[in-house]
C-alpha cells in the first residue's frame, strides 16, 4: 500500500457480507447505511464517513481494527510499544478537499473517546451535525486562523489555545487564514448516555 493509499474497505465489507449470507438489502436494514451507498462502498466508488463505517463494523460484528487491516487479524506477541504506520492512519476527507481529519485514536476507544489531527484549507469549514447528548469538543489550534462557532456562541483560536465546547449542538470549525489550519481535536462522549 502506498502512504497516501486509503484502506481498501469495500472488499472486506462484501467478503463479510456475504459470509454471513446477507443482501444489500438486509445490511442495509440492519446498518441503517443505504443499499447504493452500502453498493458504492464495495466497489470503492465511495468514502463513507467515520459513522457510516463504525454503523457498518456494528451491523457485521467485526472490529473497526479489521476492517482497516483488510480483514486479517494476525494473532502476535503483544509489544510493549504499538505502532501505527502512516499508511494504516485512516482519513476522513471532505469530497471538496476543504478539511481532512486524520484518526488518531484506537477503533477500540470509539464512541467514547476520539482524536483527530484536523486539517482546514484557507477559507473553508468543517460543519458537524449534532453527536450523542452530552459530548464535548476539544479543539487545540496548532496554527492561526481557526475559529469554533455553535449555536451558543463563536471563538476565535490563536495558536496553542484550545477551545472547549458543546458538540450535541451544530457546530463549525472554520479557517480564516490565507494557509491551511492544523488542529489536534478530542471528541468526549457522555458515558452516561
Amino acid at each position: 500500500m502506498e502512504v497516501n493509499d486509503a484502506p481498501k474497505i469495500g472488499p472486506v465489507i462484501q467478503k463479510e457480507r456475504k459470509e454471513r449470507h446477507l443482501t444489500l438489502d438486509r445490511l442495509a436494514a440492519i446498518s441503517g447505511v443505504s443499499r447504493s451507498m452500502l453498493s458504492q462502498i464495495e466497489r470503492g466508488e465511495a468514502n463513507p464517513t467515520f459513522a457510516v463505517l463504525w454503523s457498518l463494523t456494528q451491523a457485521l460484528g467485526i472490529d473497526f481494527s479489521q476492517l482497516i487491516a483488510g480483514g486479517i487479524t494476525h494473532q502476535r506477541k503483544a509489544e510493549a510499544i504499538e505502532l501505527v504506520t502512516l499508511a494504516l492512519t485512516p482519513e476522513i476527507k471532505s469530497p471538496d478537499g476543504a478539511w481532512r481529519l486524520r484518526i488518531l485514536s484506537s477503533p477500540a476507544l470509539a464512541g467514547r473517546i476520539e482524536w483527530y489531527e484536523v486539517e482546514i484549507a484557507p477559507g473553508c469549514k468543517l460543519q458537524s451535525a449534532p453527536h450523542a447528548p452530552g459530548t464535548f469538543e476539544h479543539l487545540t489550534a496548532n496554527t492561526d486562523g481557526l475559529s469554533v462557532e455553535t449555536e451558543l456562541g463563536r471563538q476565535a483560536l490563536k495558536t496553542g489555545e484550545t477551545a472547549r465546547y458543546r458538540a450535541d449542538v451544530s457546530h463549525e470549525i472554520a479557517n480564516s487564514g490565507s494557509e491551511t489550519a492544523r488542529a489536534l481535536m478530542v471528541v468526549l462522549y457522555d458515558q452516561d448516555n
